[in-house]
């Protein structure tokens, strides 16, 4: 009932949206969103209220807008073709509005201050400017993007590594490697950089991926080299009973369901995704199914729990080396995707990343090895998605990172190079 209510009142203020910005349709593209981000989880405690909420608010842009041309009743055959009209100048607006949106055209800065490949960037939870980088030369990186300086190198890792998280409270990073380790670190804007505790892989094996459980920050969740996901509980240092799953191959990738979901994916390197339902309070995993089998590599799993008001359903985001980015919606509470986008790029032979755009979650970013990283509308399909390409890198970018107002994205690419891209519709 909440979701339904939720859905229904972000489809009436989009239905007003053109009255409401008839000149700005920018203005319109920044409304819904900040709405979208407002209403989630407000009818959560008291469902009914959203049945009260959605009639009022009807009347209330009834009386400020008038009655949309769609909804009268007259059958006139010129206001059926007045509306027509407007409808399909409505829509060419919105692509446009969204191109001009993610205008990403102009590079704020270029770090340069790690010497090997960028496995992972990520931006804080909430925040603007303050990056985390993880490179295969063993270091972790926090950097301020506004303005940009470098504010601490995270030394301890004796190998590549693979991953890190940020925690919500963003006071704490986990980070996995190729030493068999999970480290977990205690950063601040007024403090140096410690690491508070050091913990070994069960199998000794080279860690590949790792992340916080959203529903409980106590708890992380990795992947290693041998197939094993396993549940550790980060504060006190131990596995916790029935956390462990083997999926075969090698563990590359995680996502979680965040608002307080209890599902997690995981994929390998012989392109299977299974998923995983997990009890937040003990730490105890059980494997549900193989909801996905590619045949390639998934180098890269994404969550996201709303696009836009035409798919108002969660969504997985899969990077697989088939020369295409999946797109998967979730289907239902044990994690069954079904297919919904394919969009065309390079991927054949590195880890590369995708990642929705934050708040919306109706553009897709991914890098490529044809050295471009690519925005895609999810809206539309295969070519016709494309709505930039960002050329800046000599080797492909494998990673990338939105800040929170979507702002500024990030990419990384096989030398190390950092670039911050700027979007033209933003004030820094």
């Amino acid at each position: 009932m909440a979701s339904t209510s939720y859905q229904q009142v972000l489809a009436l203020d989009a239905k007003y949206n053109t009255p409401r910005a008839n000149k700005l349709p920018n203005l319109g593209v920044l409304y819904i969103r900040r709405r979208n981000q407002l209403l989630r989880g407000k009818f959560s405690t008291t469902p009914e209220l959203g049945a009260r909420y959605l009639k009022a608010r009807s009347e209330l842009l009834r009386r400020r807008y008038g009655e949309r041309l769609e909804q009268n009743s007259m059958g006139s055959h010129t206001i059926n073709e007045e509306s027509s009209k407007k409808k399909a100048k409505d829509s060419l607006e919105q692509r446009r509005s969204t191109a001009e949106n993610f205008a990403f055209a102009g590079v704020h800065h270029i770090f340069d201050h790690h010497k090997q490949m960028i496995s992972m960037v990520k931006f804080a939870n909430n925040d603007r400017s303050r990056l985390c980088c993880a490179s295969l030369d063993g270091t972790l990186s926090i950097c301020e993007v506004t303005p940009p300086k470098v504010i601490a190198v995270l030394k301890g890792h004796t190998s590549c590594v693979s991953a890190f998280d940020w925690s919500i409270s963003n006071d704490l990073i986990v980070s996995c490697s190729y030493d068999y380790t999970i480290r977990l670190w205690k950063v601040s804007v007024d403090a140096e950089p410690v690491c508070l505790r050091v913990v070994n892989d069960q199998q000794h094996m080279h860690l590949l991926c790792c992340s916080f459980i959203p529903a409980n920050n106590n708890l992380v969740v990795a992947g290693n080299s041998r197939g094993l996901v396993e549940i550790l509980n980060i504060s006190t240092g131990i596995y916790t009973r029935g956390g462990t799953n083997n999926i075969g191959g090698k563990v590359i990738s995680l996502a979680c369901e965040g608002s307080g979901g209890s599902v997690i994916w995981a994929s390998n390197d012989i392109g299977a995704i299974i998923s995983f339902r997990l009890e937040p309070n003990i730490g105890r995993l059980t494997k549900l199914q193989t909801v996905q089998d590619t045949g390639k590599i998934i180098t890269c799993l994404s969550w996201h729990s709303w696009i836009s008001k035409d798919a108002p359903w969660p969504a997985l985001l899969v990077n697989s080396a088939c020369d295409a980015v999946l797109l998967y919606r979730v289907a239902d509470n044990h994690g069954s995707l079904c297919f919904w986008r394919k969009y065309p790029i390079k991927h054949r032979e590195y880890q590369l990343k995708s990642t929705f755009c934050p708040q919306m979650g109706g553009l897709i970013a991914t890098g490529s090895e044809d050295g471009a990283i690519h925005l895609f509308d999810s809206a539309k399909e295969g070519k016709a998605a494309g709505i930039n390409r960002l050329h800046g890198h000599a080797t492909p970018p494998v990673t990338l990172s939105f800040n929170y107002d979507e702002s500024l994205l990030v990419s990384a690419d096989c030398d190390g190079l950092i670039i911050v891209w700027r979007n033209r519709q933003c004030n820094l």
